[in-house]
């Protein structure tokens, strides 16, 4: 590693001119991003999909839709129908390629007040070109244009809104706090460039890797969110190390040593990360990939530039680091926070019991958590798009039913009068759940009530031309299509035990499903079926490489359960702070995404603040033998540290909490929640506390003889 560092502050030069050449090129790439991102992410690859390409394929279902919503307003019927014929007839005029429902058609498009049209595309489309034209037509006629390209269109626009809100709040406040750690203009403004290029070259590497694969439009700011969070951590441990060895050595001395030492400390946090994101891969849904992509990227690029570009900054910049003071030196706070950690092991019964008291209270609402997929809600109230498509939904779809789609196969087709049998027992089966309102079939279509006369109507010249329309409908070669009607919400429980009672069961033809409740099916599934996974591998990994970095089995068991307890803690705030709609957030169920993302990466975070605080309790546990002096010195050198650090990353992910993508808020108030429980209750009461009720088993490991 020495050579290394060596290596690395000769060649400073060198690194200087590769970091602009990447900052230019990839700086280019970096702005074609957004343009790049679509969808939130929920898919996998399962049966929904099957289905969802037989039903566009082989019976004429559209690719996407728009929705176009009328107000009545003052208007009489009368004039509201001729502005609704109007319009459409200037939509048709557009060209658009799209097949056009709408309610002078049909009156189940229409009531007193409201009227909807439905725009079918059957090949993907512009959704920008496509909105730009329709609502140059519909402009100031009380009519608004939805759907979910519209909606996944201005979740992107909203999530690039987002991130310029929460880049405007956080990084001044950054900057305060780095000013009053470093002091200094110059050291407390590296970090932040730090940051800056990490978020640009991450961006770019996205942009060419979003070329190859779907990326999620919550890529825009989950990345930015983890990589400027931990860019500018690394940089403010990187630079604190080298303040303090420029007052031993010269400056390549003190850079050598510095990547040495605070280098070792970033590679490890990388890896805690790391090891959550592959772990959160596990789960084969689109939005964790991309998150573990998305999140891989900028935290390899923030290591490389904290290892690489600072230390040849921090070369250039010299001894200029340490001018321009604007906050005066400050007094060694040791003294402060060493009498502080006196006084917690004083009372460290009463304190620990307090500590879990706290996180309980914390742990309580836990119990009354509604996980949801995000779907329009993720979108701000104050987005047009978001009130029609609600108002189409409340007006005239109903939030208490959905549709199922069955596929169901047959090697000879349908047509005969076998498979007619077969087609009635099946439509027989599916209606028997109590939550299945009907069934939509050949039969219920025509009237015909049973197989043997629908075979005798097919051998009929006349009634076979009549009944073809329903069997092109239905039946397509050797598929057949039934749509189940469901008295419940696609994404009720109800709807998915009926699903999973369905999978297991042994059906006499090859029978899919597919639809809204099937998609729902699918992804609950998948994330619970694979959490446990997920979670065992980050607490397995975790407890091996403490175990071996400070050979003991009760640090690194003490560490995960604070941490679980910690996380807990915070899944029990979120719960009461959004399904409470407290603090003048809006009432809102939790994304399904946040526990899973919220454990994976503070799980990692949180590890590194536990190493650096424990790997300077046991060097001077090492140097005393002293395990009560040892945390007492290893709180008073690293709390400074520790705090900057969290506060850092506490404002960069908590700055989310002012941004309208529902998402993305609950993610960043539950990262920075998560980090203010781990660097207060825990680190500065829950640690000391147990590191002196446990003394010297502390640092016991079986087989290895213990410290006297």
């Amino acid at each position: 590693m020495k050579k290394l560092a060596s290596s690395l502050v000769r060649s400073y030069k060198v690194i200087l001119v590769f970091w602009i050449i990447a900052i230019l090129s990839l700086g280019y790439f970096a702005l074609q991003l957004p343009s790049l991102l679509e969808g939130d992410g929920f898919r996998t690859d399962g049966e929904y999909e099957k289905v969802q390409d037989i039903l566009e394929e082989d019976f004429g279902f559209p690719d996407s839709t728009l929705l176009l919503l009328f107000e009545k307003d003052q208007q009489t019927q009368a004039e509201f129908e001729e502005t609704i014929e109007s319009t459409l007839q200037e939509v048709e005029v557009l060209d658009l390629n799209a097949t056009i429902q709408h309610p002078l058609e049909d009156n189940s498009f229409i009531n007193e007040t409201y009227a909807y049209a439905s725009l079918h595309f059957e090949e993907p489309f512009d959704t920008s070109k496509v909105t730009r034209s329709i609502e140059s037509v519909i402009e100031g006629n009380n009519i608004i244009l939805t759907g979910e390209p519209v909606i996944s269109d201005d979740i992107n626009k909203a999530s690039q809104n987002d991130l310029k809100r929460a880049e405007l709040i956080g990084v001044p406040v950054a900057l305060v706090i780095l000013i009053l750690a470093f002091g200094t203009v110059i050291a407390s403004l590296l970090p932040l460039v730090i940051g800056g290029i990490t978020i640009i070259i991450g961006f770019g590497i996205l942009a060419i890797i979003g070329q190859q694969m779907d990326l999620s439009i919550f890529i825009l700011n989950i990345a930015p969110m983890i990589g400027l969070a931990l860019s500018i951590d690394f940089a403010l441990l990187f630079i604190n190390r080298y303040r303090e060895e420029m007052d031993k050595s010269s400056k390549s001395e003190a850079l050598i040593t510095t990547i040495t030492t605070a280098g070792r400390s970033i590679l490890f946090s990388a890896i805690c990360v790391f090891i959550g994101l592959g772990a959160m891969s596990v789960i084969r849904v689109d939005i964790f990939t991309n998150i573990a992509v998305g999140g891989t990227v900028v935290i390899v690029i923030a290591v490389l530039s904290s290892l690489t570009l600072l230390p040849a900054l921090l070369y250039v910049a010299g001894d200029s680091l340490n001018r321009w003071r604007i906050v005066p030196n400050p007094k060694d706070v040791r003294g402060r926070w060493r009498a502080f950690a006196k006084s917690v092991m004083k009372r460290p019964i009463l304190i620990a019991l307090t500590a879990l008291v706290l996180l309980s209270i914390g742990i309580l609402p836990i119990s009354n958590m509604n996980l949801t997929i995000p779907t329009i809600s993720s979108l701000p109230e104050s987005y047009e798009s978001r009130a029609a498509y609600e108002t189409i939904d409340e007006e005239f779809m109903g939030d208490s039913e959905s549709t199922l789609y069955a596929v169901a196969e047959r090697e000879n087709g349908w047509e005969d009068e076998e498979g007619l049998e077969e087609l009635k027992t099946l439509e027989n089966e599916l209606s028997q759940p109590d939550i299945v309102s009907s069934v939509d079939t050949i039969y219920t279509t025509t009237d015909v009530d049973n197989s043997s006369d629908f075979s005798a109507a097919l051998d009929n010249d006349q009634m076979s031309e009549q009944l073809q329309p329903a069997l092109e409908q239905f039946i397509k070669d050797e598929q057949l299509l039934i749509p189940i009607q469901l008295s419940v919400a696609a994404n009720s429980s109800e709807a998915q035990e009926l699903l999973s009672n369905w999978a297991e069961r042994n059906w006499e033809q090859h029978l899919q499903f597919g639809g809204q409740p099937k998609f729902n099916e699918e992804i609950y599934t998948e994330i619970y079926e694979k959490i446990g996974l997920t979670l065992l591998i980050i607490l397995l990994s975790t407890f091996i490489i403490l175990t071996i970095a400070f050979r003991s089995i009760i640090i690194p068991l003490k560490a995960i359960i604070m941490n679980v307890l910690g996380l807990a803690s915070t899944f029990g705030v979120i719960v009461w702070l959004f399904q409470g709609g407290h603090f003048g957030l809006e009432a809102a169920d939790v994304a399904l995404i946040l526990p899973v993302i919220v454990f994976s990466l503070v799980f990692g975070l949180s590890m590194d603040y536990e190493v650096f605080l424990i790997s300077r309790i046991h060097e001077f546990y090492l140097q005393t033998g002293d395990n009560t002096k040892a945390t007492i010195e290893g709180l008073a050198s690293t709390s400074k540290i520790i705090t900057s650090a969290a506060l850092i990353m506490i404002v960069i992910t908590g700055a989310f909490a002012f941004t309208g993508v529902v998402p993305v808020k609950q993610i960043g108030i539950g990262i920075a929640i998560a980090i203010l429980i781990d660097a207060t209750i825990i680190r500065l009461l829950l640690v000391p506390s147990l590191m002196k009720l446990l003394g010297d088993w502390n640092w016991w490991l079986p087989f290895s003889k213990r410290r006297s």
